[in-house]
């Protein structure tokens, strides 16, 4: 048996703070979520502003980076690069840029995914989150 690091309500908080620090210092305005390892909701924060849709595509760009244990950019790629039919891929919906996996010893505690802006400054936004856990 394994023992692993799990994500706390304090880690979440951190994560939430920095992203919306990044969002905030270039005026962006997006909204943030958080998962678990299994992809399940554990905080969610839209931004003055954020477009109401991107309460929806935030959640599932970090439940894809969670449950395939990568950036969701690596999905969107797959689907540009011409693998059209990766689009029928069970449980996996946000296949855009701007959702990144929590990565620490080599396991996945969950993800951060952000929408609102550029793909790139979403995705942005999820790693200044993460980087600020310091794992």
């Amino acid at each position: 048996m394994k023992t692993r690091a799990t994500l706390e309500l304090a880690d979440v908080k951190t994560i939430l703070a920095a992203a919306e620090a990044e969002a905030l210092a270039n005026q962006w305005a997006v909204t943030i979520a958080i998962v678990d390892e299994g992809g399940h909701l554990l905080a969610l924060q839209r931004l003055d502003g954020a477009p109401p849709i991107s309460a929806h595509i935030a959640p599932a760009k970090a439940h894809t980076a969670a449950l395939g244990r990568r950036e969701s950019k690596v999905y969107e790629d797959v689907i540009n690069g011409g693998r059209m039919s990766f689009l029928s891929a069970p449980a996996v919906q946000g296949m855009l840029e701007g959702g990144v996996p929590i990565l620490k010893d080599g396991f996945c505690l969950g993800a951060v995914g952000v929408s609102g802006v550029k793909s790139s400054e979403d995705a942005q936004i999820a790693k200044v989150g993460i980087a600020a856990l310091n794992v």
